[in-house]
């Protein structure tokens, strides 16, 4: 590339830079305050909207004038809706204020905008007593991290490019056009980076087998098909920051040399849909998209395809079967895709986290990269804690802080001072991880040792009464679905595997059912063509590995220790404990097996006894009477159907 064509693309790229940073700058230097509301799907799904219509109602009740400012997901999602509210003239810094609903955003109008009052008792991590205000920097969830993917969460609109530019946006791409793709492509090799997906490949390895591959006519997709069970890290990003992920695609075309960009997105994200959908459109039209991109003679442009919903679609040659039309099913490898892909063209099929590490790395260099994580898994991992932990949400981390940081200290440890039983890493197809292996690094190479994977970054912690037997069922059931098919090993023994656990759960298992499960599970694995197979017997055997006592329990005993399988749990009352004239749980049972006793306190009908366990949820806490515990261990303090009041 000539200078004089450097030159046009940088002028080019420094027009829009400054028009973006003089809006931003404008935006920042106003004295009005600025209410930054998070506006991703769990924002919305927690009443974000309402929220917004609330400050925006308020404000012109009262006179107030102030900046609303939509931006997406800051991390925080167990907070929702989250407000950071900026007052200029208040002399507090930017206050972060968790659950506001839209009562709240009317008293906030009021209180603080108007009468200069924050509200100490409603403000995240404040000391009330010394009314002290934390920086938002101050929380767990951001002195602890390290965010290069999700940097901007939280911060811009998604839906105004501007101020993905302000802020240095496509930046990085400008530095790619005035580069060789061979210098790009080892860039990436050197910064170590690996695949986000799951299985960890060097990404560098295969751009470098796309750009040797014969044929001009190459394609880029971004794989958006996120199908774990409580993962949200994909469609999170593509909702708070999808100019990042659109930039890294556009860089890995200049390194292989594509021409055209795909966006393989599940039709269930429509909100992420719609913003990425915007975000191309606007790409476009000023020119960062299309033919003779910035004048530097680059041709690339973006399509978007909704998937249906297969979990096995996120597997590579599966994905490409669906967006050509037909049943998403693997297919044998080699022929990869990198060489014969999509319609027989050479495709680069990189995840959403993996495309949107790409421009940080290009703009700060590969030796920065390498900075951050350990020597074997460079970089940062974006996780989506949810399950039986105190603060769930997403988290972005260096690699090889361990565990137990990250559920204790990072997510605030398990709630209601119960104990930390395990953690299921990797999705359905990782492993379920036992509280010996809190210390364990979290990285690619060091999960994999211990039995479990990084997988896509879903992560399921689990308390003390979480049955890791009915765990195993639950992720068996769900991959047993998934499976396409075509595989019998997939197809009839996750069958299998899940038939065997469903005994057990109802306490029908047997003796030798512990071996049947570990041999059953290993021919699955080897036997089956793609990594659904190969993976989804892993919970079951780090769970039979890990918590053997648990499977031993309800095959030789009949008995559940975490009393979370139905069959082997029931509900009883503690004559002791029980309130005279209390009508809680005769309230909520939806059967009427509640009975009142002779001496006015209550006992449960076993026969009638369908297990929901409302009773239990409506006991008020300082009585505490309702018991869960397994049929075959009662306690003789439990009341019998004999006692009800005639």
């Amino acid at each position: 590339m000539t200078e004089n064509v450097k030159s046009r693309i940088e002028a080019a790229y420094q027009a829009l830079a400054e028009e973006a940073r003089d809006q931003k700058e404008t935006f920042d230097q106003s004295p009005l305050p600025k209410i930054h509301i998070g506006m991703a799907s769990c924002g919305i799904a927690s009443g974000a909207l309402e929220t917004q219509a609330a400050f925006e109602a308020a404000l012109k009740d009262r006179g107030v004038e102030a900046h609303v400012h939509t931006v997406g997901c800051l991390g925080h999602c167990y907070a929702e809706p989250v407000v950071i509210i900026d007052h200029p003239d208040s002399g507090f810094p930017p206050i972060l204020y968790p659950e506001v609903t839209p009562g709240k955003a009317k008293m906030l109008v009021k209180l603080f905008l108007e009468g200069g009052d924050p509200r100490f008792e409603h403000i995240m991590g404040a000391t009330v007593e010394n009314e002290m205000i934390p920086s938002v920097m101050e929380f767990a969830r951001f002195n602890r991290e390290k965010r290069v993917v999700m940097e901007r969460c939280g911060k811009i609109d998604p839906e105004k490019i501007n101020e993905y530019i302000a802020q240095g946006g496509y930046g990085a791409l400008v530095k790619g056009l005035g580069r060789t793709p061979e210098s790009i492509i080892a860039e990436i090799e050197a910064s170590g980076l690996r695949g986000r997906g799951g299985a960890g490949f060097p990404t560098g390895k295969k751009w470098q087998f796309a750009r040797n591959a014969a044929g001009s006519d190459k394609l880029i997709i971004c794989n958006a098909d996120e199908g774990d069970p409580g993962a949200y890290m994909d469609r999170t990003l593509l909702e708070s920051n999808p100019h990042q992920v659109i930039e890294g695609m556009m860089i890995a075309a200049l390194a292989v040399g594509a021409t055209r960009g795909l966006f393989y997105v599940r039709a269930e994200y429509p909100l992420a849909v719609r913003i990425l959908t915007t975000a191309v459109d606007q790409a476009r039209e000023l020119g960062l998209l299309g033919t003779d991109i910035l004048g530097s003679g680059l041709d690339f442009d973006i399509d978007l395809f909704q998937g249906s919903g297969a979990f096995v679609c996120g597997e590579e040659t599966a994905l490409i079967r669906s967006v050509e039309g037909f049943r998403g099913m693997p297919r044998h490898r080699p022929p990869y895709p990198v060489e014969h892909g999509l319609d027989g063209r050479p495709t680069v099929i990189n995840n959403v986290k993996t495309l949107a590490t790409i421009p940080p790395i290009v703009e700060k260099g590969a030796d920065w990269f390498r900075g951050i994580g350990t020597p074997g898994s460079p970089g940062t991992a974006v996780f989506s804690i949810v399950g039986n932990v105190t603060h769930p949400g997403l988290v972005e981390i260096p690699m090889g802080v361990t565990l137990r940081e990250l559920i204790f200290d990072i997510c605030g440890g398990i709630p209601k001072q119960k104990k930390f039983k395990a953690v299921q890493i990797g999705g359905p197809s990782g492993g379920c991880l036992s509280a010996d292996f809190l210390d364990t690094p979290v990285d690619f190479d060091e999960l994999r040792q211990a039995g479990a994977m990084m997988g896509s970054g879903g992560m399921v912690v689990m308390d003390e009464d979480s049955c890791m037997v009915d765990v195993s069922r639950y992720f068996l059931d769900f991959t047993q679905k998934e499976s396409c098919g075509k595989c019998t090993f997939c197809r009839v023994g996750t069958r299998h595997l899940l038939n065997i656990l469903q005994r057990l759960t109802r306490g029908e298992g047997k003796e030798g059912d512990i071996k049947q499960l570990e041999t059953l599970s290993r021919a699955v694995q080897q036997g089956s063509l793609c990594g659904l197979g190969k993976t989804a017997p892993n919970p079951i055997l780090t769970s039979v590995a890990y918590f053997k006592e648990e499977y031993e329990a309800h095959i030789q005993e009949g008995r559940c220790p975490g009393c979370a399988c139905r069959t082997l749990t029931a509900f009883y009352i503690d004559l002791d404990k029980c309130a005279r004239g209390c009508d809680a749980c005769v309230a909520c049972c939806p059967v009427d097996a509640v009975f009142t006793t002779s001496t006015r306190k209550k006992g449960i009908d076993q026969e009638l006894c369908v297990k929901c366990g409302e009773c239990m949820v409506a006991c008020p806490p300082e009585y505490d009477a309702v018991v869960k515990i397994s049929p075959a261990h009662l306690a003789p303090i439990i009341e019998r159907p004999s006692e009800k009041k005639s």
